[in-house]
C-alpha cells in the first residue's frame, strides 16, 4: 500500500458525498482531529480503519490506497523547486497527484525534459566558449582567409611581374587547401554525419575518460622504446573525432617527454625520499615545476596516485583537463571553485601558490602557471595553469 495520497483520496470522496468531516469521523469511530490528520496525509492508515472508511464512503479500499509513487512525487517536488513555487503551493504536490494523476505525471515529465534540455544547452555553450579544438579551428579559418585576401589584393595590382604572379597564385592554392581542411574540421565539429547523433562531449571529456580507465598512468609510454601517441590511439573507439584524437595525441606527446625527462624508476626513489613535493622533485631532476606536477598526477595507482588530484586550465580559468579524487570533485570552471588558487597562479607565472580547501574534508591545493610558448616582443605571454590537490597532511593519521 502507498499511504502518501490515501488521505487526499479520502477527503475527495467525502466531499463528493457531501459528508462533513465530523460526521465521517463519528461513523468510523475516530475523532474529527484524527481524521483531519489522515486527510492531510499526516497519519498512515491501513487495516480495519481503511476498510471501515471505504465502507462508509461506499468505495473499494484499493480506490483509496492506490496513489502516486515516490518517483512521481519526487518529480513534482523538483518541478516545484525549479519553478520557485510559493511554499503553500509546493506543499500540495501530493494532493495534486492524487486528484489529477495524469496531469501530475505530464507536469513532472515535462519539467524533467526541460531540465535535461537546459543542461544540454549549457554543456554545448560551455564547449563552444572553451573548447580549445574549436578555438583552434576558428583561428585557422580566419588566418587562411586573411592570408588569401592579402595575397589576392597584391595580385589585383597591374604591375606584378609574371614570376611573382606564379608565386602568389601558388600561395593562394596552398592557403585555400588549408582553408578547406580547417573549414571541414570546423563543420565536422558543429554537425554530425547524416544518420548520426551530434555528440555533446568535448575532446577533453573523451581524453579524461580514456585516462580514467587507465588510472591516469600510461605504462606504454614509460618504457624506453615507447610507441608513438598515434600508434597508441589507433582504432581506439573512445575517440569519436579527429579533433579528439589530436587532443589526446598532444597530451600523450607531452606525457612521453615528461617520462623521458623524469624516468619512472628514478621518480619512485625520489617520491620515497621527499614525498609528493613538486618543488623538491623539480629541483632533484633539474626540470620545471609544471613537469613535476604532471608526473605526480600520472604515478601508478599502487604508489598512492589515487589520492593526487590534478587539473590544467587555460588563461581564462576554464579547466581543459581534470583528475578528481575521492572527496574532491573538480568542476569544469575555476570560477565554480573560488577557493582554488588558480587565478592567483595565473596572475604570477612561475610562482608556486598554495592554499587549503575544504570539501567536507581538508585538502591542500598547489598551483603554478607557465608560458605555453615564448612570447613575441610587445605581446603578453600565453600561459596555462597546473593544479595538484593532495590530502592535508595534518588530517592524515
Amino acid at each position: 500500500m502507498k499511504p502518501h495520497l490515501t488521505g487526499s483520496r479520502i477527503r475527495e470522496r467525502r466531499v463528493d458525498r457531501g459528508l462533513k468531516q465530523a460526521a465521517l469521523a463519528k461513523l468510523c469511530g475516530i475523532s474529527p482531529s484524527y481524521l483531519n490528520l489522515i486527510e492531510h496525509n499526516r497519519r498512515r492508515i491501513g487495516g480495519k480503519l481503511l476498510l471501515r472508511i471505504a465502507s462508509e464512503l461506499e468505495v473499494e479500499p484499493q480506490a483509496l490506497s492506490e496513489g502516486a509513487d515516490h518517483a512521481l512525487l519526487d518529480g513534482l517536488r523538483g518541478a516545484a523547486e525549479r519553478a520557485a513555487l510559493v511554499e503553500d503551493e509546493a506543499q500540495r504536490v501530493e494532493e495534486f497527484a492524487g486528484r489529477f494523476p495524469g496531469w501530475a505525471a505530464m507536469t513532472a515529465e515535462q519539467s524533467a525534459r526541460i531540465e535535461k534540455l537546459e543542461r544540454t544547452v549549457a554543456e554545448l555553450n560551455d564547449r563552444i566558449v572553451h573548447d580549445p579544438a574549436l578555438s583552434g579551428a576558428l583561428h585557422d579559418v580566419l588566418s587562411m582567409v586573411t592570408s588569401i585576401r592579402s595575397t589576392a589584393s597584391i595580385l589585383a595590382q597591374d604591375d606584378v611581374e609574371p614570376d611573382w604572379q606564379a608565386r602568389f597564385l601558388r600561395n593562394i592554392f596552398e592557403d585555400s587547401r588549408r582553408l578547406s581542411d580547417a573549414a571541414g574540421e570546423l563543420v565536422g565539429w558543429l554537425e554530425a554525419e547524416e544518420g548520426t547523433a551530434v555528440s555533446d562531449r568535448a575532446p577533453q571529456d573523451e581524453l579524461e575518460d580514456w585516462l580514467t580507465a587507465r588510472d591516469w598512468h600510461v605504462a606504454e609510454l614509460e618504457r624506453a622504446l615507447a610507441p608513438s601517441p598515434e600508434d597508441l590511439l589507433a582504432d581506439d573507439p573512445g575517440f569519436t573525432s579527429d579533433v579528439s584524437r589530436a587532443t589526446a595525441a598532444a597530451f600523450l606527446q607531452r606525457y612521453r617527454a615528461d617520462a623521458e625527462r623524469i624516468p619512472l624508476a628514478r621518480l619512485r626513489e625520489a617520491v620515497d625520499a621527499v614525498g609528493p613535493d613538486p618543488l623538491a622533485l623539480a629541483e632533484r631532476f633539474d626540470t620545471s615545476v609544471p613537469r613535476a606536477f604532471r608526473r605526480l598526477a600520472t604515478l601508478p595507482l599502487s604508489w598512492g596516485a589515487g589520492l593526487i588530484g590534478f587539473a590544467q586550465c587555460d588563461a581564462s580559468g576554464a579547466f581543459t583537463l581534470r583528475k578528481s579524487i575521492p572527496g574532491y570533485s573538480i568542476p569544469r570552471f575555476g570560477s565554480a571553485a573560488p577557493d582554488l588558487p588558480i587565478y592567483e597562479a595565473l596572475a604570477r607565472p612561475l610562482i608556486p601558490v598554495r592554499a587549503t580547501v575544504e570539501a567536507g574534508e581538508r585538502f591542500v591545493a598547489l598551483a603554478v602557471s607557465a608560458p605555453v610558448r615564448a612570447a613575441a616582443f610587445g605581446e603578453a605571454p600565453l600561459v596555462e595553469c597546473f593544479l595538484l590537490i593532495l590530502p592535508d597532511p595534518s588530517q592524515v593519521e
